[in-house]
């Protein structure tokens, strides 16, 4: 057996009283794809964040090709052992790749220039080989932009990322921008790549080729930690798989000699129950329409036709690229069409005003909860109730015990792990944090709920309590539009349109075959 590229042994961290991470354990090999999975809270994100030296451990150890981790205060040693990819990019939008690829040479640049001017010298140790090469300077510490663009193609050219230096970083696809920190990550020299959540936001082909990058990665002698809540992913990419729960190592086993039952109940420690689709009764099938929208026309999509009735949950699938996230967007406020109209029971449907939509009665989970979801400076109360303060209250006034009453019973209902109203939200994994923004979504008893991605980010036991609330909604007669990615996710609606090149091409009642319906969302028989 090959000595380990990265060993973690008795790995404790804790904050406070909070013990985030009690016996952390990983050993990965060289050039193979490793998975890190458990719940939300399960002290992934803490050995991530000690395995990528920024922050120590309490106790435990860390070694790279048996060789102890470097001082923690020594940047350059550990990004050459190991790098993280995380769920939202850390590139600069508004540069260029090649200024992302050298960031931290152009200020080390600029550092000098002014060092010089000031006639103090560079100061501090002279560069290592590593950084020599990466360093597009020129003589008085000015950068040379020739040299920058250069070297910045043959970065992306080693790794086979096909993209132009000079590309602003900010109109990259998703896909082109983790390959792009990749590349920068292996221009350091790190070998051991973290990529968190990688997929989020992806389609199913953008999905792919980011696998088959992976796989030539391997080839080449690249190695990977693989983090996420997609365990179909796993078993596609990885060959060994990790377990933590309960800020504790569970298992550690190849991903073939590990059923999905067996991994799902070691992430949450016991059995979950596949979900059955049940036939709808007559009554809810007659059921009075919700929503009816015809004709509605975008830059995304083209003459939508549609309508979803009381206690009824519809899908909507396709690609990234399919219009489907846009569309919902719209009928909860957040855009215009350029034509077309909807009526929620009756009555127009305000588009481009998102209180406008909420007074109408339509509630939303975004697709983002960090972007749109959360206000990460506030309580857990403020956020579950700032879309229903004026039912707290008369002439601008709100009662606090009112409030905290209200919030309290929302997290109940929700199953929210929090301390309480008072909580601050960014305190929370993000599990729970997504249940507060579904909380302050049902809080506004809407008769029409827009679900964009509401499981995304998530672990299997959040999951399947958000899609419980789902269902919950339906019972109490709301119409319901869910925008995902995620089959499981669609399983538990009545109807699913699939949309292609922002056209509804195909409809599929309760009880689809998944082949059929990824067909479909790939463009098969739609010409």
């Amino acid at each position: 057996m090959s000595t380990p590229l990265v060993e973690a042994r008795g790995i404790v961290k804790r904050y406070g009283p909070t013990v985030a991470l009690q016996d952390g354990q990983l050993t990965v090999l060289p050039g193979e794809s490793h998975a890190l999975v458990g719940r939300n809270g399960a002290g992934k994100s803490t050995l991530v964040n000690v395995l990528t030296g920024l922050q120590a451990p309490d106790e435990g150890t860390i070694r790279f090709d048996g060789e102890p981790a470097p001082p923690l205060a020594d940047r350059d040693a550990w990004r050459r052992k190991v790098a993280c990819v995380f769920q939202t990019p850390t590139l600069v939008p508004e540069l260029t790749v090649a200024e992302n690829l050298f960031l931290a040479e152009i200020h080390a640049a600029k550092s000098t220039r002014r060092s010089l001017r000031s006639g103090r010298g560079s100061g501090g140790c002279p560069p290592d080989e590593h950084s020599i090469n990466r360093q597009p300077i020129g003589r008085g510490g000015f950068i040379s932009w020739r040299k920058l663009k250069a070297e910045a193609a043959e970065v992306l050219g080693t790794w086979d990322v096909h993209v132009d230096p000079d590309a602003r970083t900010a109109d990259l696809k998703v896909e082109d921008r983790q390959m792009v920190e990749i590349a920068r990550a292996l221009g350091f020299g790190a070998r051991f790549i973290v990529l968190d959540e990688p997929t989020a936001q992806l389609d199913n082909r953008e999905i792919e080729r980011l696998f088959t990058r992976m796989r030539a990665l391997q080839e080449s002698g690249v190695t990977f930690l693989f983090i996420s809540h997609h365990l179909q992913e796993v078993y596609e990419v990885c060959q060994t798989v990790t377990v933590l729960r309960d800020a504790r190592w569970i298992t550690t086993a190849p991903v073939a000699d590990l059923p999905r039952a067996a991994l799902v109940e070691a992430m949450a420690g016991e059995a979950v129950a596949e979900y059955t689709v049940n036939a709808r009764d007559a009554a809810a099938v007659e059921a009075p329409v919700a929503l009816e929208a015809h004709g509605l026309t975008s830059e995304s999509y083209e003459n939508i036709g549609l309508t979803v009735r009381h206690g009824e949950v519809v899908g909507l699938a396709g690609s990234s690229g399919s219009g489907k996230v846009e569309l919902a967007e719209s009928l909860a406020g957040l855009h215009t069409p350029t034509g077309g109209t909807a009526r929620l029971d009756g009555k127009p449907l305000p588009f481009g005003d998102v209180q406008a939509a909420l007074k109408a009665g339509v509630g939303c989970v975004p697709r983002d909860r960090h972007e749109q979801g959360l206000v990460s400076g506030m309580s857990i109360g403020d956020n579950t109730t700032m879309s229903v303060l004026n039912r707290l209250g008369r002439y601008g006034f709100i009662g606090t015990q009112r409030k905290r009453g209200f919030a309290a019973d929302l997290i109940e209902r929700l199953d929210i792990h929090a301390e309480g109203p008072d909580q601050s939200v960014s305190d929370l994994s993000g599990g729970n944090a997504q249940k507060v923004v579904m909380a302050r979504a049902l809080a506004s008893a809407p008769r029409l709920l827009v679900l964009i991605n509401p499981t995304a980010g998530v672990d299997v036991k959040s999951k399947e309590s958000l899609l419980a609330r789902m269902d919950s909604a339906r019972e109490d007669g709301t119409a319901v539009l869910v925008v995902s990615d995620e089959l499981d996710d669609l399983r538990r609606c009545d109807r699913v349109l699939v949309l292609y090149h922002g056209r509804i091409v195909a409809e599929y009642p309760a009880g689809w075959h998944d082949h059929e319906l990824i067909a479909s969302i790939e463009g098969v028989d739609h010409g």
